[in-house]
């Protein structure tokens, strides 16, 4: 969501500048160290020895019943710069309704600081109250509430509504606001994560913005669904307890920082999360600043060590060059490649891309469901049924070029039953794309589809 806006802005700048080189992975996925040492990990108490994390590296291979991790951590590891958690719960949630109500809970049980980042903030509604009357209600006893918002999307939040919080005493920070007059701020420049993080210990992230289209009519511009229905977005976002959401809440005091946020408690101050669970986890935050695209480098290594399955879930299917090669060569080497797509979104644009590249993918056995009945909204991914991830990366350019963006790792086979089953049961609801059909589709289709890749590098 949110995607339509930003091309508002996007096709003026795709005009009057050259578009961002994506940088080419190839060369630092091949490089794993030989021989292959053991992953960093650590879990409430600090780092694991060398021999406790090779034995839970074995323990992990076992279950997955193949190779897929070994190299593939190595290779993330040196990408990320960020260790792996052990120690914590995941929690999948499903829609939007459901991501709600988990995120009202959380803010109204904070004891100490309420942390909330999100694309879209708007003052949304979870079983009869309004965010805005929580987040008061909690500043009132005494909570510490600090907020991170996109200066895009503000344009479509009641200023009524942030004046209120602020009145209250909320801390708000408005990410990289647009200043015609500063020609060195980039309006692609967006803050694109979805993070909440109550007292340093739960965490809500995936791709559920804090926006009123999960609660009624969608933005435009696209075949009419159920203008009440829960499943007018199609999202999903994980709860997760544990050592991992010190690495999340660490993420949004740096964002703070760098936007230039008042005084806030820091993170030292708050209680350390304890361990709660068994699963292993990686936070991956990246951002126009960095050479390296983090979550962009470790998917496409995990693709490429892939050996039983690959199914991926996302909002927006602008894929680079990159990405399309590592996906056929998966499903070419046996791989099952499934991909669960938008069949209708927000955007027709990054729609018409996507289906530019499905003759490819189909040809070279890569399966693809449409969504068509809801905007499929959520960013999610699971291989090997031992390796997932979630967050709010798409797999486009944006993600990779523009945007800050948050997505978390999770090794484990728990997390990737969860995510499998939820895939299976969005699949049976989907649109099945038939290569022989999709071939004889209509000329002037296809001609409107190579077209859009002209902005492909702006999606």
């Amino acid at each position: 969501m949110g995607q339509a806006v930003a091309l508002l802005l996007c096709a003026p700048i795709a005009a009057l500048s050259a578009c961002a080189p994506v940088p080419d992975m190839d060369g630092i996925i091949a490089q794993a160290p030989t021989p292959l040492p053991a992953p960093v990990m650590a879990d409430a108490s600090g780092l694991l020895t060398a021999e406790q994390s090779r034995a839970t590296l074995a323990k992990l291979e076992s279950e997955a019943g193949g190779d897929l991790l070994r190299r593939h951590l190595a290779i993330e590891e040196a990408v990320t710069e960020r260790p792996l958690r052990v120690g914590n719960r995941v929690r999948l949630l499903p829609d939007g309704l459901t991501a709600f109500k988990a995120i009202f809970a959380a803010i109204r049980n904070a004891k100490h600081q309420v942390n909330l980042e999100y694309f879209i903030f708007e003052d949304v509604e979870s079983e009869g109250q309004r965010l805005g009357d929580l987040l008061v209600a909690q500043r009132a006893k005494g909570i510490e509430i600090n907020v991170i918002f996109d200066s895009l999307s503000y344009a479509n939040t009641p200023k009524d509504f942030i004046d209120r919080l602020d009145q209250a005493g909320i801390n708000l920070v408005e990410f990289n606001p647009i200043d015609p007059i500063d020609a060195t701020a980039s309006p692609n420049d967006r803050d694109h994560r979805k993070i909440l993080v109550a007292d340093g210990r739960i965490a809500i992230i995936g791709g559920v913005n804090l926006s009123q289209s999960y609660q009624s009519a969608p933005l435009s511009g696209a075949d009419k669904i159920d203008r009440n229905g829960p499943q007018a977005w199609n999202d999903a976002d994980i709860e997760i307890e544990g050592p991992v959401v010190a690495d999340i809440q660490k993420l949004f005091f740096e964002t703070w920082r760098q936007q230039k946020g008042p005084a806030i408690s820091p993170r030292e101050s708050l209680p350390k999360p304890p361990s709660r669970g068994d699963q292993i986890m990686r936070v991956i935050g990246s951002g126009p600043d960095e050479q390296l695209p983090r979550y962009y480098a470790t998917l496409l290594s995990a693709l490429r060590h892939a050996e039983k399955r690959a199914w991926l879930t996302t909002a927006y299917f602008v894929p680079t060059e990159q990405e399309m090669e590592e996906l056929i060569a998966a499903a070419r080497r046996g791989v099952d490649v499934r991909l669960l797509l938008p069949g209708i979104s927000d955007s027709q644009l990054a729609l018409s891309v996507a289906h530019s590249n499905y003759e490819d993918l189909l040809e070279a056995g890569v399966k693809i469901y449409e969504i068509r009945d809801a905007y499929l909204h959520s960013k999610m991914a699971v291989i090997d049924g031992v390796w997932s991830a979630i967050g709010s990366s798409n797999i486009d350019h944006r993600s990779v070029l523009f945007n800050d963006e948050v997505d978390v790792v999770i090794l484990g086979v728990e997390t990737a039953r969860q995510f499998e089953a939820h895939f299976e049961n969005q699949q049976g609801k989907a649109t099945p794309i038939d290569a022989e059909s999709w071939a004889d589709r209509p000329f002037t289709d296809r001609i409107r589809d190579g077209l859009s890749r002209l902005l492909q590098e702006q999606l």
